[in-house]
């Protein structure tokens, strides 16, 4: 959408991530990750820490029950989504300003890891209950069948 800030963020989780619902049952998962950059110290001669970044982020749907069952604290994401300003009064009454991320996808980094993933398929879906498929049937574009009646335009 136009005017939206996108941003993609790799950092470790502080903690594992809670999962939630709303009052009507939507799933939402959050968690936060601290993105801390390696900087360069000219006195010392070494890379160091630098200041880190810590970012709350919200993950809805389906995607935030799978971030919840998968994911738990220390483990390195990259998390893609559209960076929030929020403004709110705290409890004494002064103004405050967080930025926080409505993700759209996390993902496990592979850089110090590795991961086996599981598909995962929605409710009422007819794949329900069945094996994911091999690697060679994925490949293979499955055929699709023939209308019923010839598209109007």
């Amino acid at each position: 959408m136009a005017g939206e800030t996108l941003v993609t963020v790799v950092g470790n989780l502080t903690a594992d991530p809670e999962l939630r619902h709303t009052s009507s049952g939507m799933p939402v998962a959050g968690f936060t990750i601290a993105s801390t950059p390696r900087v360069f110290d000219r006195d010392r001669n070494e890379f160091v820490d630098g200041e880190p970044l810590f970012l709350r982020c919200s993950l809805w749907r389906q995607a935030g029950e799978n971030a919840a069952q998968s994911l738990t604290r220390g483990m390195r994401v990259i998390v893609i989504g559209k960076l929030r300003q929020r403004t709110f009064d705290d409890k004494e009454g002064q103004r405050r300003t967080t930025m926080e991320i409505d993700a759209e996808d996390v993902a496990v980094s592979l850089t110090y890891a590795t991961a086996k993933v599981t598909k995962t398929y929605r409710q009422g879906t007819p794949d329900q209950g069945r094996p994911a498929p091999t690697p060679d049937q994925a490949r293979q574009p499955s055929p699709s069948p023939a209308p019923a009646e010839p598209h109007p335009f």
